[in-house]
C-alpha cells in the first residue's frame, strides 16, 4: 500500500451537464473552492462529439489556470489520436506556460472506435497514431528545431515556441488497461491512470501487469505514478446514491449498469473502505469524480474522506 507521503487526492472539474445548461459561475466557484480546500490536482475528461453538453478539456483547463495558482491541472484522458499533434503541442505548452508549470497530460485511445470516422481517421491504426502524437509533441517541446519521421507526421527542423515550463516536458500519463496499452504506457509515458469505467478488480489486475512491465524495462515502479479515476456518490441512502450514478452513466456512457459495476457509493465510512481497496491495489493517486451535487461533494471529500485515506 502507498505510504502517507505518496497518497494524493485529486478531483474532477464539473464539465458534463446532463440536467441543464452549462453554468460557468458554478464551475468557477467549484474551481476556486477546490484549490482553497487543498486538493492535489483537478482534472478534465474529453468527449468532443455527443448528445449532452461537455466542455472541451484544454479550453476548460486554460480557464482553471487563470483562476488558480497552486493546484495541478490534468487531462484524464485526451483522445490524442483525434488531435493534430502540432496544434496540440502548441496548446498544451501554452497551457503549461499559463499555469506556470502545473500541467499533467493524460492521453489514451478512448473507449469508442465509432468516434474516429467523423474525424476522417481509421480506427484500425489508432494505437500507432497515439504513439506518434506523443512523440511529435515531445520533439516539439524539447528540440529547438524538431525532427521526426513517422507514418503519419514528419517534421524537418520545425520550430515551436514557447516551450513548456516543465522540463523536459509536462509529465505524460497514459490510460488503457489492455496489456498492449500498459506496455505503451511504460515505453512512452511518465505515469498511468486507470479508467473510471473499470472496477477495482480490473484496476488491480492492470497494476500487476504494469509493475511487471516496469520491472522488465528496468524502471523503478516507485517513480512511475499510478492513479485511478473513481466515480463517487456519498450518501447515507445507498439506493439513492446508486440511482444518481446510474442516471448519470445512462447519459454519459449509455450504460446505466456500468455505474453499479465500477463506482464507489454509500456513507462516508463505506466510501473510505472502498477507496482504501483501490489504494491497496496500488494506486498512489485518486481522482475522485462525483456526478451530482459536486460542490457539496467537494467539501465532504476534503473534510471527511481525504484525511482518512492519507492516514491509512
Amino acid at each position: 500500500m502507498p505510504t502517507v507521503e505518496q497518497v494524493r487526492i485529486g478531483a474532477a472539474i464539473p464539465q458534463v451537464f446532463i440536467d441543464g445548461p452549462v453554468d460557468m459561475t458554478w464551475v468557477r466557484d467549484w474551481i476556486l473552492r477546490s484549490e482553497a480546500l487543498g486538493f492535489d490536482s483537478i482534472w478534465v475528461q474529453e468527449n468532443i462529439v455527443g448528445d449532452f453538453p461537455c466542455l472541451e478539456p484544454v479550453s476548460l483547463l486554460c480557464y482553471a489556470a487563470a483562476l488558480t495558482s497552486k493546484v495541478r491541472l490534468g487531462t484524464s484522458v485526451m483522445v490524442a489520436p483525434l488531435r493534430n499533434p502540432i496544434q496540440l503541442a502548441k496548446s498544451l505548452s501554452s497551457l503549461d506556460q499559463m499555469s506556470h508549470g502545473r500541467l499533467t497530460v493524460g492521453v489514451g485511445l478512448g473507449g469508442r472506435t465509432g468516434d474516429y470516422p467523423p474525424f476522417g481517421i481509421d480506427p484500425e491504426r489508432r494505437a500507432r497514431r497515439l504513439v506518434e502524437v506523443v512523440e511529435v509533441m515531445k520533439a516539439l517541446w524539447t528540440q529547438s528545431a524538431a525532427n521526426y519521421q513517422g507514418q503519419f507526421w514528419q517534421l524537418d527542423g520545425t520550430p515551436m515556441e514557447p516551450k513548456p515550463v516543465q522540463l523536459p516536458h509536462p509529465p505524460v500519463w497514459f490510460g488503457g488497461s489492455h496489456p498492449a496499452a500498459l506496455r505503451r504506457a511504460v515505453r512512452h509515458g511518465n505515469g498511468w491512470m486507470g479508467a473510471g469505467s473499470s472496477s477495482t478488480a480490473q484496476f488491480a489486475e492492470a497494476v500487476e501487469h504494469l509493475k511487471r512491465f516496469l520491472e522488465e524495462s528496468g524502471q523503478d515502479p516507485s517513480s512511475f505514478p499510478i492513479s485511478k479515476r473513481v466515480y463517487l456518490a456519498v450518501d447515507n441512502d445507498q439506493h439513492r446514491a446508486e440511482r444518481h450514478l446510474r442516471e448519470w452513466f445512462a447519459v454519459r456512457y449509455k450504460n446505466a449498469e456500468r455505474a453499479s459495476q465500477v463506482s464507489v457509493w454509500g456513507s462516508v465510512s463505506s466510501c473510505v473502505e472502498q477507496l482504501a481497496e483501490i489504494l491497496a491495489a496500488g494506486a498512489q493517486h485518486l481522482m475522485l469524480n462525483p456526478v451530482f451535487d459536486e460542490l457539496e461533494h467537494l467539501e465532504i471529500m476534503a473534510r471527511d474522506i481525504a484525511p482518512q485515506l492519507v492516514s491509512i
